[in-house]
């Protein structure tokens, strides 16, 4: 399954944009055996579609709920759009994040990551930590603080949204949620983390870092 990048949206007629499921950049079976294919097949046309899928349904219900002026129904749905579009963000940046050539850092980013953590693996060893020691589902992030200037690590919890929850510019994520690693890890969260390195897009967080300073 290729495609170009994308973020994945479609024009519905002329009212609103329907999100859909961005493609994979490479083969479901391009990470292995850092990632199995069939974690990347379920990951991506059954976990990320549904996402997609209830974004849709409660933004429409979000759309007459405005027209009819139904303050309650508005503010229940907000769960709901958090949830599923933090969901549909989150993995959109997830995907690009690996590669089965993910290159190496570019100089500002290493610089960066230098000067903010001290080394580069004092940098992956607090987000292995912090992506660990998220207490059930979540992600562990490396952001972009704008008004700091610097590079911070983060974790949200289930779905949610690193820049609307902390402010930061995400860079580089780790899915911590059980089906992004169970079939192939079982339990063992902290090997999937660590494996998940060997995979990691460095291209494409060096790109977001220099656009997050832009």
């Amino acid at each position: 399954m290729f495609a170009t990048r994308r973020f994945g949206t479609m024009v519905v007629g002329a009212a609103r944009q329907k999100h859909t499921l961005p493609d994979l950049p490479y083969e479901y079976s391009a990470l292995e055996p850092v990632i199995s294919r069939e974690i990347m097949s379920l990951h991506h046309s059954k976990h990320h579609a549904t996402y997609v899928n209830n974004l849709n349904v409660a933004e429409e219900k979000l759309k007459q709920a405005q027209a009819q002026g139904d303050v309650s129904t508005i503010i229940n749905l907000a769960p709901a759009l958090k949830f599923n579009g933090g969901g549909h963000i989150n993995h959109a940046i997830f995907w690009q994040n690996l590669s089965p050539n993910g290159g190496k850092p570019s100089d500002a980013l290493t610089k960066a990551i230098e000067t903010d953590f001290g080394s580069w693996e004092n940098m992956k060893n607090q987000l292995a930590a912090a992506s660990v020691g998220v207490q059930g589902s979540g992600w562990g992030w490396l952001g972009y603080n704008k008004q700091m200037k610097k590079l911070q690590i983060a974790t949200c919890q289930n779905q949610d949204p690193l820049q609307a929850t902390t402010g930061l510019v995400p860079l580089f994520g780790i899915d911590v949620w059980e089906h992004a690693y169970y079939l192939q890890y079982k339990n063992v969260r902290a090997d999937y983390v660590k494996a998940i390195f060997d995979v990691a897009n460095w291209k494409d967080v060096s790109a977001r870092y220099e656009q997050a300073q832009a």
